[in-house]
């Protein structure tokens, strides 16, 4: 379409609406600025304006609406000036304020573990079938890797020759044994899911005595499913020790499972250069935007856009090549292992359509606005659903089903599809002209290496620093956007303030993409930001004062980093010892609450941003912000304030601190050889 013929189609089906609020009071981003007023030049209408004209459900939003049986939806909302008394209110059923709210909570937690474990069984259907040869596009490509995680899946990477020697196992046979395990968490009905025993013992122990250990990844989902059925499960404690079950499903299960084996097909991430925000798309290239969560596909479609004959074609239509970018976390997953561009983080995937300039944007699942269709239908954007779990019935969409069989040729005809519609450009291009340096990549091995290099590679430099105080301590600052709330604002005011006060902070999903955005993952930025002790750490190892460490999946990361340092020593026998606190300034999803309750029971203090649905139940609110600390030494909290919120996470940084007795600030001693010696020797 034409830039007027766009217009017209817009103004056609818009409707009346109230003065639009000013796009720099709605993000914090210039190139998001730039293409709201776009797209309110062009009459389209994005999440950015209907977030302005639909309010939330207040009673939704303290999470005291129930509609699990037809007898509702029963509200129950909390009384003006607050509960003095006995509190009295309930559904028809009976059902409390605590049972409602806890049922609410523990289907977030379902829906948000199901999408990630689900995630994790397609690539464990997937390694399987690369293990044992069934398809040619996907390889062991992370030998190294396949070998190190073995003896974790319980399986032998040795057997005894004749004489009782240990010789190397035959690899092939290493990884077919290692996908059949791996796939077997799933469906197991008892026992425990293998990849648990990771954590720390003093952390695997209190699971065990808690009786929250999941004994397969389903099976946990599918229980909190029966029990927020009506009349099943009507206590919020009892409630919230199954969500526990089913969120270790997802953190120390599924998601951690898809990011090894994601790892040994496709190669362990280490740092890499690239650039971030819509500024990296290119007018004269053939844009293909990337946009989902499940790397699969993109790895091939990686592969596709560098072949030769494909990018002949690109020429031939006019292009002068293919540029690959991505949205939200298959962006991250392309960017940490090919370096492949980020064009923006949720909120900015109907924008990245409104600069005229994609010729096509391949979805899988999760994350994906259904209007990013109604948005391409007034350019010449094609949307391609990929899928078969997520295809989108509005708008203008084909769909080109991928399956890891024929992997590699659905990806050529995705690219292939995206050439063709180069030359079916109309409007008129505008591509924001902001783009950021990054360096992502730090998977725990990574920091692993950099801390010490190849043959002494070790957490303990890390350790050494937050003892000394030049590192106050970690900070993991994940998650979402949330057109509630300005888009990135608090993602980077909390960052900014916590390596200000010498946090090192580690960083996937959305965060990762808006630290990008504003030049937080590059090892310069220490200089600018960073408390003087943090600043010294990163230049003299070369890192950034933020680690990217992947996508939503790969929170996983956090939690082996964190078990290294408990490993590494000095800081406490578990996860909950450590000077560390989490964050989701933004989120909106599911899978954040899920990722929250791994977190909380993993012994982490984690506060998040913008709201939580428990507000309408004071007790089970309690439970979950003050109770839980003393059961698994985790609690939530919430802080909309992103100043107080980072220093409410400080604050807790500074009790770990003083608990292990490392709050004084200590003297440097320049150590000659003899000291050295008598140290290692020790």
């Amino acid at each position: 379409m034409t830039t007027e013929e766009v217009k017209k189609k817009a103004a056609a089906g818009a409707k009346k609406e109230k003065k639009a609020v000013n796009a720099k009071d709605l993000t914090v981003d210039p190139a998001t600025v730039e293409m709201i007023e776009r797209s309110r030049e062009l009459g389209i209408e994005t999440i950015f304006d209907r977030a302005q004209t639909m309010k939330p459900c207040n009673i939704g939003l303290q999470g005291i609406c129930c509609k699990n049986c037809a007898q509702g939806p029963c509200r129950l909302p909390m009384p003006k000036g607050g509960i003095e008394g006995e509190d009295t209110r309930k559904g028809l059923c009976g059902a409390t304020p605590e049972t409602i709210a806890s049922r609410n909570f523990a289907r977030m937690v379902a829906a948000g573990a199901a999408a990630h474990s689900d995630h994790g069984r397609g690539v464990a259907e997937t390694f399987l079938a690369a293990a044992r040869k069934e398809t040619e596009d996907y390889k062991i490509k992370d030998t190294k890797k396949l070998l190190e995680i073995a003896p974790d899946y319980g399986v032998d990477i040795t057997v005894e020759g004749e004489d009782g020697e240990k010789l190397a196992r035959d690899m092939d046979e290493i990884a077919v044994e290692l996908g059949e395990t791996a796939l077997a968490q799933w469906g197991q009905q008892q026992g425990e899911v293998i990849t648990v025993k990771r954590a720390p013992a003093p952390r695997y122990e209190l699971w065990k005595k808690l009786g929250v250990i999941p004994r397969g990844i389903d099976r946990e989902t599918v229980e909190i499913m029966h029990r927020t059925h009506m009349g099943v499960d009507q206590d919020y404690e009892n409630m919230t020790d199954q969500c526990t079950r089913a969120s270790l499903a997802d953190g120390w299960g599924g998601s951690m499972i898809a990011t090894d084996l994601q790892d040994v097909m496709f190669g362990c991430p280490y740092p890499v250069k690239s650039s971030a925000n819509l500024g990296v798309l290119k007018e004269d290239h053939v844009n293909i935007i990337i946009h989902g969560h499940e790397p699969l596909l993109s790895e091939m479609i990686v592969q596709a856009s560098e072949l030769p004959e494909l990018l002949a074609l690109a020429k031939e239509k006019g292009a002068n090549g293919i540029q690959l970018s991505g949205i939200c976390c298959t962006a991250n997953e392309i960017l940490i292992r090919h370096g492949v561009p980020l064009a923006g983080n949720y909120l900015q995937q109907e924008l990245a359509i409104v600069t005229g300039a994609v010729d096509a944007m391949v979805v899988d699942v999760q994350c994906i606005m259904e209007n990013v269709a109604n948005v391409a239908d007034c350019f010449h954007t094609k949307i391609i659903t990929t899928n078969p779990r997520a295809k989108i019935a509005s708008g203008n969409t084909i769909h080109i089903e991928f399956d890891e069989h024929t992997a590699f040729n659905d990806a050529k005809k995705i690219v292939k599809e995206a050439i063709e519609n180069f030359t079916k450009r109309e409007t008129e291009v505008m591509i924001p002209d902001y783009s950021s340096d990054l360096i992502a990549g730090f998977s725990y091995e990574a920091i692993n290496y950099h801390l010490g290099g190849t043959f002494r590679g070790s957490y303990a430099p890390l350790n050494d620093n937050i003892i000394n105080g030049r590192i106050r301590g970690v900070a993991g600052v994940v998650g979402c956007n949330n057109a509630r709330a300005t888009h990135d604002e608090a993602h980077i005011t909390i960052v900014k303030e916590l390596i200000k006060h010498d946090v090192i902070v580690l960083t996937t999903g959305c965060n990762a993409i808006t630290c990008a955005k504003v030049g937080l993952l590059t090892p310069e930025s220490a200089k600018v930001f960073c408390g003087a002790g943090l600043a010294e750490v990163c230049e003299t190892v070369g890192i950034p004062p933020v680690l990217h460490m992947g996508s939503c999946v790969d929170n996983s990361r956090i939690l082996m980093a964190a078990t290294e340092v408990v490993k590494a020593g000095g800081l406490g026998n578990d996860i909950s010892d450590l000077p560390a606190a989490g964050s989701a300034p933004e989120w909106m999803s599911e899978k954040a609450i899920s990722i929250g309750q791994y977190f909380v029971a993993s012994g982490v203090y984690t506060v998040f941003g913008v709201t939580l649905p428990v507000s309408g139940a004071p007790v089970f609110e309690d439970h979950l912000y003050n109770k839980l600390e003393g059961i698994y030494g985790g609690m939530w909290d919430l802080e909309a304030d992103p100043i107080k919120h980072a220093h409410k996470m400080i604050a807790h940084i500074d009790k770990k601190r003083k608990a292990l007795g490392i709050d004084k600030s200590r003297e440097r001693v320049l150590m000659d050889m003899a000291a050295r010696q008598k140290l290692e020797a020790a």
